[in-house]
């Protein structure tokens, strides 16, 4: 039976946060800015919110954290104990 791995850091949760965010913000508003352009601030933010939050909360963030969890469980590290 194998040890469950340890969590990422808190500052490794939020790159891998980040990783998912700022790509999928910057693609929604490059693709729904020209017809949103004109709604009101917060309808454009309520717009923009309701397609990345769902996106990134069970998609892409759990897609990291798996690829992260794959690359630390092979990436030799320089924090393990030695014997």
């Amino acid at each position: 039976m194998s040890t469950p791995a340890a969590a990422p850091s808190a500052h490794r949760r939020a790159l891998i946060t980040w990783l998912a965010v700022y790509p999928t913000i910057t693609l929604t508003l490059g693709a729904l800015g020209p017809s949103t352009a004109g709604l009101p601030l917060p309808v454009r933010t309520l717009i923009l919110t309701a397609i990345v939050v769902p996106l990134a909360a069970y998609v892409l963030i759990p897609a990291l954290m798996r690829a992260n969890a794959a690359l630390a469980g092979r990436a030799p590290s320089a924090r393990r104990a030695r014997p």
